[in-house]
């Protein structure tokens, strides 16, 4: 049922990054109209990073009906690979999203989350997981199971992208997520999940919180405001690019999926400001053009390039 059991089960060694969650099918209400996109925070992230070129798999849960079978034929469009044991689920799940006049959504979530147990005979450079997957059992103890084990071979990745109506109690949903986080390297946000996660707190007094719980790098998205990025020993705050916005659906996945290209790219010796600076430059970039369509549509690496080339911003 997992992915890899033994040493000689290797069918994708080649992998440079591994992404571990949902996915599922956003339905799209705007007004009177309706239309259906394959979505999942998880497997967004998984497309935008086979859009800009790095090999990808996606271990997830779908079922083989065809919702499921819409959203393996896009993700493997895209060049990623929906790795064995994805395919688990009586039926794929939903999320349905409500489109306001200012483009922000408001989601409500069909969904049912499992994962059977893995065991890894190898791990990617990367190791990214987040959203629904990591909160909603049974599925997520097995995210977490494979986190523990993943945590001392490769980067390990999370955008816990909190869904309120999804979860148990704050208490509860905050024990998961700092608990998550002592596995990982680089934590990304947003600015609605700190404020959830921690009510009266500042950006910079979340971001401090959490990398005292043991990660590396604290990465909070503030929308138009630009991003903040912190380290422990310094921080810097990212502008937003400003553009005309269709909708912000898969907005931060993109932002992650740049985020985790640039992680790939980045030296091994630390996080300098410059580094922290271009990361967040490159993500923000992504960001502002998976905005101005509709969807979840994340650039390709064609058209980042074309706003961003290797160490500055054009």
């Amino acid at each position: 049922m997992g992915y890899l059991n033994t040493a000689s089960d290797r069918p994708h060694p080649e992998l440079d990054v591994m992404v571990v969650g949902e996915a599922l099918i956003d339905v799209v209400t705007t007004g009177s109209r309706r239309e259906e996109h394959p979505g999942g925070s998880p497997a967004n992230v998984a497309y935008g990073l086979a859009r800009l070129g790095v090999t990808t798999g996606l271990l997830t849960a779908i079922a083989p009906d065809a919702w499921g079978r819409r959203i393996e034929e896009h993700l493997s469009g895209a060049g990623v690979v929906v790795l064995p044991g994805s395919k688990t689920l009586v039926r794929t799940a939903s999320a349905t999203a409500t489109v306001a006049a200012d483009g922000s959504a408001h989601y409500d979530f069909d969904i049912f989350w499992d994962l059977a147990p893995q065991t890894h005979a190898f791990f990617p450079k990367i190791l990214h997981t987040g959203s629904i997957a990591t909160f909603l059992e049974p599925g997520a103890g097995a995210v977490k199971s494979l986190l523990e084990q993943a945590h001392r071979h490769c980067v390990i990745t999370y955008d816990p992208n909190i869904r309120p109506d999804l979860l148990g109690s704050h208490a509860e949903a905050k024990a998961v997520f700092e608990d998550l986080v002592t596995f990982t390297d680089v934590v990304k946000l947003s600015d609605e999940d700190a404020q959830w996660l921690y009510p009266g707190m500042s950006i910079g007094e979340t971001a401090a919180h959490i990398l005292g719980l043991g990660t590396g790098l604290t990465v909070i998205t503030k929308g138009p405001e630009g991003s903040y990025l912190s380290t422990p020993g310094f921080d810097v705050t990212v502008p937003a690019v400003k553009t005309k916005v269709a909708d912000t659906i898969g907005a931060g996945d993109s932002f992650m999926s740049a985020l985790i290209l640039g992680l790939l790219n980045s030296p091994s010796d630390g996080f300098a400001p410059a580094v922290l600076e271009q990361l967040g430059r490159t993500a923000a970039a992504a960001a502002a053009i998976t905005v101005q369509r509709a969807g979840a549509n994340p650039p390709t690496l064609e058209e980042l390039n074309a706003v961003v080339h290797v160490g500055a911003v054009i």
